[in-house]
């Protein structure tokens, strides 16, 4: 990429959770609001979005945010979690791991190398974490997530129900072992 990128851990306050918010919602509903009932749509974007829930997130110490900034604009963002049990059985330990809860680009940035970046960037930070794996959940008919993914190396392990709204829908579990 040759525009001035910065991909900066987030500041766990109030400005940010209410930034984070809009931002959240915004890129949630350009990504999936074909796909879905405007109702579903507002029901998860009420129970995920509001500003408490992003501060209540960002205090979380084992919530990471890293917020993609193109000349002061935060243009996409990633939530990541560590020591996830995502995909493992009940009554396993989960192992060193971090989850990607979320990833998201503005429409306008899709196709830049932005998602590459912020992915690259979520990625570092499971090796400082001292993380064996990365681990993510995505819709099982986000072909375009699910091929991105798998440009990184990214394999199914497992599958889970998702709920917006009322509406069940399949996410596939992938991991990435790192080195």
């Amino acid at each position: 990429m040759s525009f001035p990128l910065r991909i900066l851990v987030a500041k766990r306050n109030a400005a940010t959770a209410a930034q984070l918010a809009e931002l959240g919602q915004r890129l949630f509903h350009e990504t999936y609001v074909n796909q879905n009932t405007a109702e579903d749509m507002a029901a998860y974007e009420a129970a995920n979005f509001g500003p408490e829930k992003q501060l209540s997130e960002l205090q979380d110490p084992h919530t990471i945010f890293l917020l993609a900034q193109m000349e002061q604009e935060v243009v996409g963002y990633a939530k990541l979690k560590l020591h996830s049990s995502l995909g493992l059985d009940p009554d396993k330990t989960p192992e060193e791991r971090l989850e990607i809860e979320r990833l998201y680009v503005s429409e306008d940035w899709i196709g830049t190398g932005l998602g590459a970046a912020l992915m690259r960037r979520a990625l570092e930070e499971a090796r400082q974490q001292g993380c064996r794996a990365v681990v993510l959940g995505v819709w099982e008919k986000n072909t375009r997530a699910l091929e991105f993914y798998r440009r990184f190396g990214f394999r199914q392990i497992g599958q889970h129900l998702f709920t917006i709204g009322t509406d069940e829908q399949t996410d596939f579990i992938l991991r990435k072992g790192l080195h």
